[in-house]
């Protein structure tokens, strides 16, 4: 194995997107990631692909005493342990904290839930909508005048969730070279996803975020920070913020400052964005690309995810690889003296066969 956690020992019991986007993560940057599956194959998880590269992965049957003891066994040498059950479940089935603590005091168990491991709403169901709604993460995000929009499930599962969970694992792994002992990391979705809003509660508190949902500077209400349609169906986002951005973006579209109102001119964006809307609706999304090519403007064409892969920029990065055949982003972030090893397909094997391996 290659990578910064190259010799770390990761048993995973296998769950949905975020505790296994936060395992793929660590199985990127080289630990050893072991994928216990139920009876019967991904009975709750999505079919093999992205979310369970770089794994093996064996099936055992956890409410039963032997599956229990197998992987009792694998716990007595991994380093790591992550789980997403209900709060009380892995209690119930025999392999809690308290449990683990017995059998390997430098265990590092990562619980994945939604609303955490106490709280009134900790046994309630849930998924990414309802704890970034509760977060404070889902009202600000849509246009002016229409509900709240979900953006995917991104912030809650995946930023909030499974990035925050890799985070207090390799910050809990980091501190037992200290201590010489294990602990939990207790990852809530909805924790993560207020997280992710500190910027807006700061702005928020400096009069900078003041006007209701897609009105403010961020959220789509300026028209120098938005998308807009291209005479193909495509979109061009544009990001020129700050006044020598803003300035190119002009130049860029051909555009007087003489003939418009001032950037910051609330009054007047009314009047730049019908003008943004119908300069830029005149050409194709990949005409404004080439006009803007080695511009500061901070414009860029919206592209798709299939498009993504073929980007010159991401093709000169290698930001995206093939595995399985299925084309997916590559492991990140870069480093420079241990690289990751390659992504590869999930592959199986057996408890002995691991066990052996460690």
């Amino acid at each position: 194995m290659s990578g910064p956690l190259a010799g770390i020992r990761v048993v995973e019991l296998a769950g949905l997107a975020p505790a296994p986007f936060g395992c793929m993560i660590l199985a990127d940057l080289g630990a050893d990631v072991i994928l216990i599956d139920r009876p019967g194959g991904q009975g709750i998880a999505p079919p093999p692909g992205p979310l369970q590269r770089g794994r093996r992965s064996l099936v055992l049957d956890l409410k039963t005493e032997a599956g229990v003891t197998d992987l009792r066994r694998l716990i007595e040498r991994a380093d790591v342990l992550v789980e997403g059950y209900r709060p009380g479940v892995a209690e119930r089935l025999g392999f809690g904290p308290q449990d683990t603590e017995k059998i390997n005091p430098r265990l590092v168990y990562a619980r994945m839930t939604g609303w955490g491991q106490d709280g009134p709403l900790a046994a309630r169901a849930g998924h990414d909508i309802d704890y970034i709604a509760i977060a404070g993460a889902l009202e600000p995000i849509g246009r002016a005048g229409a509900p709240p929009h979900a953006p995917l499930n991104l912030i809650g599962d995946f930023a909030g969730g499974g990035m925050l969970m890799t985070v207090g694992i390799l910050a809990a792994l980091l501190e037992r070279e200290r201590s010489g002992r294990g602990q939990v990391v207790d990852a809530a979705m909805v924790d993560g996803s207020a997280l992710l809003m500190t910027f807006i509660h700061g702005m928020n508190a400096a009069g900078l975020w003041p006007f209701p949902r897609g009105e403010n500077m961020l959220d789509g209400g300026s028209p120098f920070y938005d998308t807009y349609r291209t005479s193909d169906g495509g979109f061009l986002a544009v990001g020129a913020l700050e006044p020598p951005f803003y300035a190119a973006l002009l130049t860029g579209l051909g555009l007087d400052t003489e003939d418009l109102p001032s950037q910051h001119d609330r009054d007047g964006w009314p009047v730049l964005r019908q003008r943004f809307a119908e300069v830029i609706g005149s050409r194709t999304r990949d005409d404004w690309a080439a006009v803007f090519a080695g511009s500061d403007a901070c414009v860029a064409p919206v592209l798709s995810p299939a498009e993504a892969p073929d980007h010159p920029h991401n093709r000169a990065r290698n930001a995206f690889v093939e595995v399985g055949g299925i084309v997916q982003p590559a492991p990140a972030p870069r480093f420079g003296r241990t690289p990751p090893p390659t992504p590869a397909p999930v592959t199986e094997s057996t408890v002995d066969e691991v066990l052996g391996s460690w």
